[in-house]
């Protein structure tokens, strides 16, 4: 086995962006440690030293016999406060963590208000694991809106969605039909990659769903465009595959609005499978033609 200390730094570099493509999070021992016997232990150490040095008695002084015993000497301890800011966050029931999310998502009144509030949010376990925060990017009045599944690697990385191999590909993609980043809202599901880029729990769907559907209501878009099998049932409301759900416009309900909505395969499922680029393109031919029926997109 290579030790880390015969790599370069380069080489580390690259290793450690290979374990975090991998989707591995955590660096651990070889041989598994017990904590919490070992922290038991130092206190049991500790303990009968701390006893003998309160019972020995200062040389030439007799005790008295009714005096009081020492009180602790708090001065040097920190404040309640202080000790739990040191420690990590305390975890926060599903259902606490909901009404949360749904608090703070409705207290905001604009996208930047919305943003500021999702990233200073921590009721969600998916944020501790992340390097970043993912949030809708684009031009809000274009009423135009992209909507794909949960970040990747890259997007975490780079803390804007549709990035890396994915991306370039979404932007030839957009270019197809007439249309670029910066003239759509782009955003996603989950705003917190999965550790892994596993699919995201009930629960933590149901602790997003907040965020998005309160972006889709503030940006008050006229047509949706849902990239992904995992997107397409989080608002469609079914459990078919992608292949299933796309190239049919339904209308999706959020706050006092109902919006028609299209699914599509993912980009990234288009770079695993090329051949369904046919079944893409004939998807965004119709958002197109879509765009166009709503003045949206010039002819």
């Amino acid at each position: 086995m290579i030790s880390a200390n015969d790599l370069s730094p380069a080489e580390l570099a690259a290793l450690l962006h290979f374990h975090a493509d991998a989707g591995v999070e955590w660096l651990l021992e070889e041989e598994a440690i017990d904590r919490f016997a070992e922290f038991e232990a130092m206190k049991a150490a500790r303990r009968p030293a701390t006893q003998a040095q309160q019972q020995r008695p200062v040389a030439g002084e007799r005790p008295a016999p009714s005096q009081a015993p020492p009180r602790p000497n708090t001065a040097a301890r920190p404040a309640p406060a202080e000790r739990a800011a040191s420690g990590p966050q305390p975890a926060i029931p599903d259902g606490e963590a909901v009404q949360q999310a749904r608090f703070v998502a409705e207290t905001a009144q604009s996208l930047s208000e919305l943003k500021t509030a999702i990233e200073a949010f921590n009721g969600c376990n998916l944020k501790h694991s992340a390097r970043s925060t993912i949030f809708a990017s684009g031009d809000a009045e274009s009423g135009i809106m992209v909507i794909g599944s949960a970040p990747s690697a890259e997007d975490d990385r780079e803390g804007l969605p549709f990035s890396g191999k994915s991306g370039q590909l979404f932007d030839k993609m957009l270019t197809a039909i007439g249309l670029t980043r910066s003239a759509i809202l782009l955003t996603q599901v989950i705003p917190w990659r999965p550790p892994g880029n596993r699919a995201p729990s009930a629960a933590e769907m149901d602790i997003c769903r907040p965020f998005i559907e309160r972006q889709i209501a503030l940006a008050e878009p006229k047509a949706i465009l849902l990239l992904g099998n995992f997107s397409a049932r989080f608002f469609f409301g079914e459990n078919d595959t992608i292949h299933g759900l796309r190239g049919r416009w339904k209308e999706i309900a959020v706050a006092d609005c109902v919006i028609p909505a299209i699914a599509s395969l993912h980009p990234q499922d288009l770079l695993t499978a090329p051949v369904n680029k046919r079944l893409a393109w004939n998807d965004l031919l119709a958002f197109q033609a879509k765009l166009k029926s709503l003045s949206l997109l010039r002819n």
